[in-house]
């Protein structure tokens, strides 16, 4: 295997590029902004972006988030959370809020996350795929007739079925209103629903019982500060 070396120039340039990505997404169609361009996008947007976060899981309503959506969650017209509209000028008053996708050709009206095992979606009682549906409201199946939209019999960690569940778009005060966390603002495009390392559990298994990622943080540097007070005593 060839190994590459790169040198801290190069090494911030990849940091960079990844900053970038992060930021603009595919806002610049492909092409990378001039530095110009990339100082006016993040003067124009970045302000709206964080005041206007939409927060995005999944789970039975009154119950705990499932699933929280982050830029590279799919949907279920299989495009990621990312490809979907995200960023808002002024955030509609109707709800449920719809996040259309933006991959031209795809009918998909609103993201909404399909439960996987492992690293495929669940079926549907028809036996086929969400790709083997319309991504159209309804989601009619385009391999069968008997079927009347996909409605999976698959059970969630939480033990109610997915049929119970439902992808839930919020803003900040709602979601603060209901009593979940909502993290620090960053400038990132398309974070949905992720507020830490917690995030990237299922919410059955994270539950956030043990307090935010920053109290664990903090819980950690004062064992730390507690251990190296025992060894200088110790010495």
């Amino acid at each position: 295997m060839e190994k590459i070396c790169l040198d801290k120039s190069a090494l911030q340039a990849v940091d960079d590029y990844w900053e970038y990505k992060r930021i603009v997404g595919d806002d610049d169609g492909g092409q990378l902004f001039t530095p110009e361009e990339y100082d006016e996008y993040k003067r124009k947007l970045l302000p709206q972006r964080v005041k206007n976060r939409l927060y995005v899981s999944f789970g039975v309503p009154g119950g705990i988030d499932c699933k929280l959506i982050g830029p590279e969650t799919r949907c279920f017209c299989t495009h990621r959370y990312k490809q979907h509209k995200t960023d808002f000028e002024v955030v509609p008053s109707e709800r449920p809020l719809a996040l259309p996708c933006q991959v031209r050709g795809c009918h998909c009206s609103a993201y909404q996350y399909v439960p996987q095992i492992g690293p495929n979606p669940v079926r549907c009682r028809c036996k086929h795929f969400p790709q083997d549906h319309s991504e159209a409201t309804g989601h009619l199946c385009k391999k069968c007739s008997s079927c009347s939209g996909f409605k999976s019999p698959y059970t969630c960690g939480c033990g109610q079925p997915s049929s119970a569940h439902q992808t839930l778009v919020e803003t900040k005060l709602e979601r603060e209103a209901r009593g979940q966390p909502v993290g620090r603002d960053v400038p990132y495009a398309a974070m949905g629903g992720l507020t830490g390392f917690s995030s990237l559990l299922d919410g059955y298994l994270a539950l956030e019982a043990s307090g935010s990622d920053q109290d664990r943080e903090n819980g950690c540097q004062q064992r730390c500060s507690a251990s190296r007070i025992k060894v200088t005593s110790t010495k």
